[in-house]
């Protein structure tokens, strides 16, 4: 008998995260012959959502439609997914290391007595075993590590695997009841986003990032500016969060978010380890500095010694004419 995956869609703003599909691929490179592929997807008025995700599928998709599943809850979710192992025994539960996938996976993993590696960057094989590649000491160093049996719980850094390609034949889309549980001890009213503009942080392609450099807050604006024109996000430095120039839902590092963006342009930040573990793995990371000793060019590809104030708007007005 082969091995079970069950990968963990993720909804927002009513399209899938690319981290489901980097998931998808995951498998793909972990899978052997006999292994079978299932995808579970819970939301509210998904049903576009799950043709679209069986496209990407080689196997099933379970599809759990209900008004009380459109925002994420604990609590719910994990009675969903239990429902869902009422009808599929998985080896492997795969999910996105995202704010989702961190809640969910340790209670997954508790209820499968499952062993769990957390924000995998990397998937290969050798000699049969399945390796999962994970950042350890802020990305300084890394590890690979292996199961032995199972049952198994990863989550996967968005942004370090290729998305999954479409497949040949579409799964199977079985739908699923959900009986509201009355039990549920809290319950999401509403949420609030604050965001730093129309791209995630945590999935752009190119991200502009800003530090104690920019002064205030009005100093963000070349930078949204340019992130604009490149189709990026905006994200901040704890300094810059800390001085008040922006809310702590932009900052990136040790005790932010964690990004790996194509291409990684710091502005005004000094290049501290804290700042520098939440982006190191970046691609391509572009260094604007007005002190040509600062941490910062030390890790950058390219570096740029000036004013932010100066070099920013040129940068915009150079890639406008490109792009625009």
């Amino acid at each position: 008998m082969g091995k079970t995956y069950v990968v963990v869609a993720e909804v927002r703003g009513g399209s899938l995260r690319q981290v489901t599909l980097e998931a998808l691929q995951a498998v793909s490179i972990a899978k052997e012959d006999g292994d079978v592929t299932t995808a579970v997807l819970i939301g509210s008025q998904i049903t576009p959502l799950a043709a679209e995700l069986a496209n990407v599928v080689e196997g099933q998709v379970y599809s759990i439609d209900h008004p009380e599943l459109e925002v994420y809850n604990p609590e719910a979710y994990l009675n969903v997914m239990k429902q869902v192992f009422e009808h599929v025994a998985p080896d492997v539960v795969v999910l996105g290391h995202t704010a989702l996938g961190r809640d969910l996976a340790p209670a997954l993993a508790a209820h499968l007595g499952a062993g769990q590696i957390s924000d995998v960057t990397a998937v290969d094989k050798q000699d049969g075993d399945v390796l999962f590649t994970r950042p350890l000491y802020a990305g300084k160093a890394f590890e690979q590590k292996r199961f032995n049996g199972g049952p198994q719980v990863v989550t996967i850094r968005p942004n370090n695997v290729e998305p999954a390609a479409s497949v040949s034949s579409p799964a199977e889309i079985i739908e699923l009841d959900y009986a509201p549980s009355g039990s549920l001890r809290s319950i999401v009213k509403d949420i609030v986003r604050k965001t730093s503009g129309k791209v995630d942080l945590t999935e752009a392609k190119i991200v502009v990032s800003g530090g104690r450099g920019v002064k205030s807050a009005e100093g963000f604006k070349p930078l949204e500016e340019l992130a604009d024109v490149l189709q990026g996000a905006v994200g901040a430095s704890r300094a810059a969060c800390d001085a008040g120039y922006c809310d702590y839902s932009m900052q990136i590092g040790q005790t932010g978010k964690v990004v790996t963006p194509e291409i990684y342009i710091a502005c005004g930040i000094s290049g501290a380890i804290q700042h520098l573990a939440g982006m190191s793995q970046s691609r391509v990371i572009i260094a604007i500095n007005k002190d040509p000793e600062a941490p910062i060019f030390k890790v950058a590809d390219y570096g740029i010694v000036g004013d932010l104030f100066e070099v920013v708007p040129l940068l915009t007005h150079e890639f406008r004419k490109v792009l625009v």
